[in-house]
């Protein structure tokens, strides 16, 4: 009975939360958006998660559609729902799944993801009875369908996660709704101010934020986040790497070992580049290989579908390619040719190499601007050198270079 009182108090509505005239308005200016901008980004969303592959995996919970074993498992208790994007998202959330577990009790977890990376990084890493789910595409119909089943009574979202519609739903619902490990890059905090009548209520419906450093901080306080709401929490990715959450995935000693690196390799890493990044990469280890015979090199595309394109990438400039994804303990991945460069096409798998390699390439630095995270290398102790676009992580990277941890070279000719 004292779940039904809630649930049918949270359908009334909290007359504080009834939105305005202009919210309403700009509701319906998104929803007539979302639903032009689904039409015609179909194709391309589908396609690409074709390439990804698992897409076919619980499709319909994209569309707030459960099997009768989840709908079950919500159907009696008190739940939270964590949603994390990515398979970044979801490793920096793993240790607060495991310390609200131990803490709460009885009440469920129920986590989300948007990829099928990330969920298959849920799944690997969570026990059976923490339930795992797709993240509903942001319709009103699909997310209100999700809410109806799932029936959190608090939602924790990773990183910068803002969807209208999901807002909204929780919003009305008196859900309240946190934000951990926040940041808002200068390219979305430029964005979130053109459209700050769109998502200006939004920020101001959060119950708490924690984010990764002050300047993240007061961009979500002037985006409207109230400020008592908003607490500089440091970045998750830190306690992540350094919490053993995160335990190694292969044995990277063995793999080298069968795909032609030996003990005494100097071992260049591209960490999650993109796509200009390997080219870039195969041209340096092609000039310095004469000069340093032992060198090898290691590619992780931050897409593995992508990685065939980038040994083609490599393979165009004369170079030997072998993937980790043929190769099986036991395996003679090189096939006797120790000069193969070793492209791991691979998910969940990256922070298990660091600590295996000489000199790690932090990617999106060049031919991308953002950069990826540094946090993972760092950790392990591994020396890092980058690009000039480190824009998503400037403190960090302000941290790392004053401490002479890591090297920064304005373009790829250093």
């Amino acid at each position: 009975m004292p779940e039904k009182k809630r649930d049918d108090r949270k359908a009334d509505g909290d007359r504080k939360n009834d939105p305005t005239v202009s919210q309403t308005l700009a509701e319906w200016f998104y929803r007539i958006l979302l639903n032009l901008g689904l039409v015609i980004s179909a194709p391309y969303y589908f396609r690409r998660m074709q390439r990804r592959g698992g897409w076919k995996d619980r499709v319909g919970q994209r569309f707030g559609k459960y099997d009768a074993d989840f709908i079950k498992h919500c159907s009696k208790g008190k739940r939270i729902w964590i949603h994390a994007v990515s398979v970044g998202e979801v490793h920096l959330s793993l240790e607060l799944v495991k310390r609200l577990k131990a803490r709460l009790g009885d009440c469920k977890i129920i986590v989300s993801a948007t990829t099928t990376t990330g969920m298959a990084e849920w799944r690997k890493k969570l026990p059976p009875d923490i339930k795992t789910c797709f993240y509903p595409i942001d319709r009103r119909p699909w997310v209100r369908s999700a809410m109806d089943v799932i029936r959190p009574e608090a939602i924790i979202l990773a990183e910068a996660e803002i969807w209208p519609n999901f807002f909204w739903e929780a919003r009305q619902r008196n859900i309240p709704t946190f934000l951990i490990n926040a940041r808002i890059s200068e390219k979305s905090f430029g964005r979130y101010q053109q459209l700050a009548f769109l998502f200006r209520p939004l920020f101001q419906s959060l119950a708490q934020v924690g984010t990764q450093n002050k300047s993240d901080a007061d961009r979500l306080a002037s985006l409207g986040c109230r400020q008592d709401r908003v607490q500089v929490t440091g970045n998750m990715k830190f306690d992540a790497a350094l919490s053993g959450t995160r335990k190694p995935t292969l044995d990277v000693h063995q793999l080298f070992h069968e795909s032609g690196i030996t003990d005494n390799a100097l071992i260049l890493m591209g960490s999650s580049t993109h796509p200009g990044e390997e080219a870039i990469l195969g041209k340096i280890y092609s000039e310095l290989k004469p000069v340093h015979p032992r060198l090898k090199l290691v590619l992780v595309p931050r897409h593995f579908e992508k990685a065939r394109a980038a040994g083609d990438t490599l393979k165009a400039a004369s170079l030997k390619v072998c993937y980790r994804s043929e190769w099986k303990p036991g395996t003679d991945l090189s096939k006797n040719d120790d000069d193969a460069c070793l492209i791991v096409d691979s998910t969940g798998e990256l922070s298990s190499f660091y600590a295996h390699v000489d000199l790690v390439f932090i990617g999106k630095s060049l031919t991308a601007k953002g950069g990826q995270s540094p946090i993972e290398a760092a950790a392990a102790g591994t020396a890092m050198i980058m690009g000039p676009n480190m824009q998503n992580f400037r403190a960090i990277t302000r941290t790392l270079l004053s401490n002479k941890a890591a090297f920064q070279v304005p373009d790829a000719n250093g």
